[in-house]
């Protein structure tokens, strides 16, 4: 069948099935491109009949690779043996274990130095956790994102020598600090960084660096989060004592590692999965807290739940006001403290949703009124006094991912300097090209999709043009477009309650292992669109004698679109999942884009 006929055949409402799609891999929806992987009928039939699966979880697990049936128990059954790794196996973990149980057993003073983000307070939380049951003398310092940057400083560490600390950890940083590590060995004082950022060329020298993307560490796993890499010290503490590590641990590991948007594969599987079944027997007050600010009434809370409602609160606090409150309600043990703080964090976190959607409204006008022009610009740029430092990197995530370009978001000082958040798609390691800049930048460091800068405002158009140059030599211009993986294809008749239970063996979803995107084809709109809170389009869509409810979120525009359309067949990309309300479960449809039958490219 040629691309014409089946453009005919589809605008007129013949159903289409997978097999169609030989020599096919893309759909022109209306925001995104619909990236649909080649699918081998026989082989995800195969997979649905070993496993006992439906064809639509069948061919999730064939797009993501997991093909044989020993693979897709190890995956699906997780297991510690074969996920999580000695953590001896990390470079110096040994040693700064050893470290810190000297400095309990001689009653040194420890200060633990964290970061405002959920994976540096989480981090400094669970390190602080551990060391107190074991009568430490212990403090910890969370910067102030305005009054003291990103990491450690050469004036903290003389303030901590000032106050006769002998021992100072990092958690979630370090990895940069060489000015403060220079100081440290200086005023005599141990220094041990535990980090998970990339080393810019060459590392600071302390007296233990644990961070497995060192070059010579040769830890098997290289995704652990900050709160991750303090983990594994603290067990291997707990071990050396034969003690028994506080459960809460495990809720501030899984927290932390969901916030900080690390891969959920392997060991962060196993420990994301391990700590959600935690909280899940037993929440924590502060949870429930969480839960209660975000309208959250489920029995089961999920990694979705804690990456879009429970730790952008936490994360808030720290871009907006001073993070050391969060310590002390993570792991706080009066009741009326801790929802004290938590209505805090509430307020801060609403606060927050008004300045991105300003901030980004901003970038809207600029692209509409052509000042930035994304018909001639690979890369999002742009910079302002008046956007707040500490959010800017969420709305660079959100134009990123409504664009399909790097997006770089900068605060202007007082001084002229600009600092700023990036995000970047999977085919341009921002990381990597913030290095072939790095004589233009007086700090950088993070990750291939998203890191943090600082530079002069004098150099940033030739930063700019830099950037446009290094994108162009390394990404194909169809790569530089919104788009969607589309996982399986799906008809609304199995949308059942056992297919709604394969989806959760899937669970936890996220980075590296992202929440399925079915195709449901050929659907006609029910009734009228209708908007709410003027963002949001709910809507019922009928196929194949079933009529289901769909919502989709901060998509205004497609109010007029399903409206206008009202009696054309168009497909449906959308997320499944489960809808809690008044002790009752429903299936629902989270649409993700539409396209109108036979829009392929």
């Amino acid at each position: 069948m040629n691309k014409e006929k089946l453009k005919a055949g589809l605008e007129k409402g013949q159903p289409f099935k997978a097999g169609l799609f030989q020599g096919f891999n893309k759909i022109q929806g209306e925001r995104f491109v619909w990236n649909i992987p080649e699918i081998n009928k026989s082989e995800v039939e195969r997979i649905s009949n070993e496993n006992n699966f439906s064809l639509p979880t069948a061919s999730v697990l064939y797009t993501r690779g997991l093909i044989t049936k020993k693979d897709i128990g190890s995956f699906i059954f997780t297991s510690k043996e074969d996920n999580v790794f000695d953590s001896k196996l990390l470079k110096d973990a040994e040693l700064a274990a050893k470290r810190l149980i000297d400095a309990i057993n001689n009653k040194e003073k420890i200060l633990i130095f964290g970061d405002y983000d959920v994976d540096g307070i989480t981090s400094t939380s669970l390190l602080l956790l551990a060391l107190l049951p074991l009568k430490a003398n212990v403090n910890f310092y969370l910067p102030n994102r305005i009054k003291d940057g990103y990491g450690l400083s050469e004036r903290i560490v003389k303030k901590a020598a000032q106050n006769n600390y002998k021992l100072i950890i990092t958690v979630d940083n370090g990895i940069t600090a060489f000015p403060a590590a220079g100081a440290a060995k200086d005023l005599g004082i141990d220094l041990i960084i535990t980090d998970h950022h990339r080393p810019n060329g060459s590392i600071p020298k302390a007296f233990a660096i644990i961070d497995s993307n060192q070059p010579d560490c040769f830890y098997p796993y290289k995704e652990l989060a900050g709160v991750g890499t303090i983990f594994k010290i603290v067990s291997i503490i707990y071990s050396e004592l034969q003690k028994e590590l506080p459960d809460k641990i495990y809720e501030l590991l899984m927290l932390g590692t969901v916030a900080d948007v690390a891969l959920l594969t392997g060991e962060n599987r196993y420990w994301v999965k391990y700590g959600l079944n935690k909280i899940n027997k037993k929440r924590s007050f502060a949870v429930s807290v969480l839960a209660k600010n975000s309208g959250l009434n489920k029995n089961k809370i999920d990694s979705r739940d804690v990456g879009f409602m429970l730790a952008p609160q936490l994360n808030a606090l720290g871009r907006l006001d001073d993070p050391r409150s969060a310590v002390q309600f993570l792991i706080g043990s009066q009741s009326d403290k801790i929802e004290e703080i938590g209505l805090k964090l509430k307020q801060i976190n609403e606060e927050r949703k008004k300045i991105d959607r300003a901030i980004y409204l901003d970038i809207e006008t600029a692209i509409f009124d052509k000042k930035i022009n994304l018909e001639k610009e690979n890369v999002i740029i742009a910079a302002s006094k008046d956007w707040p430092a500490g959010v800017i990197g969420l709305v660079a995530g959100k134009l990123t991912q409504n664009y399909g370009k790097p997006a770089i978001l900068l605060h202007l000082d007082s001084d002229g300097l600009l600092k700023g958040s990036c995000r970047s798609i999977p085919e341009f390691n921002i990381f990597n090209a913030l290095q072939k800049c790095s004589d233009l930048l007086i700090q950088f460091g993070g990750h291939s999709f998203a890191a943090g800068l600082k530079l002069h405002k004098k150099n940033l158009p030739e930063f700019k043009s830099r950037l446009e140059k290094i994108i162009l030599e390394e990404v194909d211009q169809k790569d530089l477009v919104p788009k969607i993986k589309i996982d399986g294809f799906l008809d609304l008749p199995d949308l059942k309650y056992s297919f709604l239970s394969e989806l959760e063996l899937l669970e936890p979803f996220g980075n590296g292992n992202e929440q399925p995107v079915f195709i449901i084809k050929n659907v006609t709109l029910q009734g009228d669109a209708q908007i709410l809170k003027e963002k949001h389009v709910k809507c019922s869509v009928f196929a194949d004698g079933v009529i289901k409810p769909v919502i989709f979120f901060n998509r205004p525009e497609l109010y007029y679109y399903l409206n206008n359309n009202k009696e054309k067949y168009f497909n449906l990309a959308a997320y499944v999942s489960k809808n809690e309300w008044n002790d009752k479960i429903s299936i629902e449809l989270q649409g993700v884009d539409v396209s109108l039958s036979g829009d392929f490219l």
